[in-house]
C-alpha cells in the first residue's frame, strides 16, 4: 500500500505495473515517468521499467488493511491491458470482494476489453468502475463502462485535452475533471470544465475539480469559481468514509 497525493483517492495498490501509449491523453504519463524513476533506484517491482508485470506477491496486500479506506487500483498501469490475463483480472477482483472494508477504484483506457470481460467477472458493491475520457474521440469508452455490470460508475475526464461538447452521462455515478500536469502539459480551458459541470448538474451526477494542472499544479490549484468542488458517490458514506463538507472545503 501507499497513501496516495491524489485527491479523490486515499491509498494506492499496484498487482500490476506497466503500460503501454494508447491514446493522446497518455503522452506526458506520470506512471511512465515514475517507473523509470523507481527502475533506477532498484525497486524490485519495477526491474523491467514500464514493462507490463504482473505481482502475484502484492495480490492480498488489501486483506492486511484494517481501516477502510479508498483504494486507487493499478495507478501506475491499466488492469484491463491486453497483456493482463483474464484469470489475473479475476484474482485481483476476487481479493477486492474479499477487502469489502475498502472501496477499490479501478479506472481503464482500455473500455472496450472490459466490456468484453464483463461477463466474466463478478462485481463486488465496493468496486468502482471507471473510464478515461481526454477528447471527443474516446467518448465512446462511455457506452463501453455502461454495458458493465459496475455498481458504481464514473468518468476521469483527465488530462481534459479538447471540449466535449454534449456527454451522455446517463447511469454514470460520478465525475472528475483534471488538466495536465508536469513537463510539457498541455493547456485546459475553463469552458471545457464548466461545460461539464453543467453536464453532470443537469443529470445529478456528483462533480469533482481535481486540478487546473500545468507545470506547476499546486501553484494553478483547484478552485473552479471561487471554491472547491469534491462531490462524491453517495456510496462513500456505505464504505465508512466520511465525504468532504463542500460547503467547508475552501478550509480543508
Amino acid at each position: 500500500m501507499a497513501k496516495s497525493s491524489i485527491e479523490w483517492t486515499e491509498s494506492t495498490w499496484n498487482p500490476v505495473t506497466g503500460c503501454t501509449k494508447i491514446s493522446a491523453g497518455c503522452q506526458h504519463c506520470y506512471a511512465e515517468r515514475m517507473a523509470k524513476r523507481l527502475h533506477a533506484m532498484g525497486q524490485p517491482n519495477y526491474a523491467k521499467g514500464f514493462q507490463v508485470s504482473l505481482h502475484e506477491q502484492s495480490l492480498k496486500i488489501p486483506l492486511r488493511w484494517k481501516k477502510p479506506q479508498m483504494v486507487f487500483v493499478n495507478s501506475m498501469s491499466d488492469l484491463f491491458h491486453d497483456e493482463v490475463p483474464i484469470e489475473f483480472i479475476q484474482k485481483v477482483f476476487d481479493v477486492m470482494g474479499q477487502a469489502k472494508q475498502h472501496t477499490f477504484q479501478v479506472l481503464t483506457k482500455r473500455a472496450a476489453r472490459l466490456e468484453r470481460l464483463n461477463q466474466e467477472l463478478e462485481w463486488p458493491e465496493n468496486v468502482w468502475m471507471g473510464v478515461s475520457v481526454e477528447t471527443k474521440r474516446y467518448l465512446d469508452r462511455i457506452d463501453h463502462l455502461r454495458q458493465t455490470g459496475a455498481i458504481v460508475k464514473f468518468i476521469s475526464f483527465e488530462p481534459l485535452l479538447g471540449d466535449l461538447g454534449s456527454i451522455d452521462l446517463a447511469k454514470i455515478d460520478w465525475a472528475i475533471v483534471g488538466g495536465e500536469s508536469g513537463p510539457g502539459a498541455r493547456p485546459m480551458a475553463v469552458s471545457w470544465v464548466r461545460q461539464i459541470k453543467k453536464e453532470c448538474i443537469a443529470s445529478n451526477v456528483p462533480f469533482f475539480f481535481k486540478q487546473w494542472g500545468g507545470t506547476n499544479k499546486k501553484k494553478a490549484g483547484r478552485l473552479l469559481e471561487g471554491r472547491f468542488w469534491d462531490q462524491m458517490p453517495k456510496t462513500r458514506e456505505r464504505a465508512g468514509l466520511t465525504p468532504r463538507d463542500e460547503s467547508v472545503s475552501a478550509m480543508i
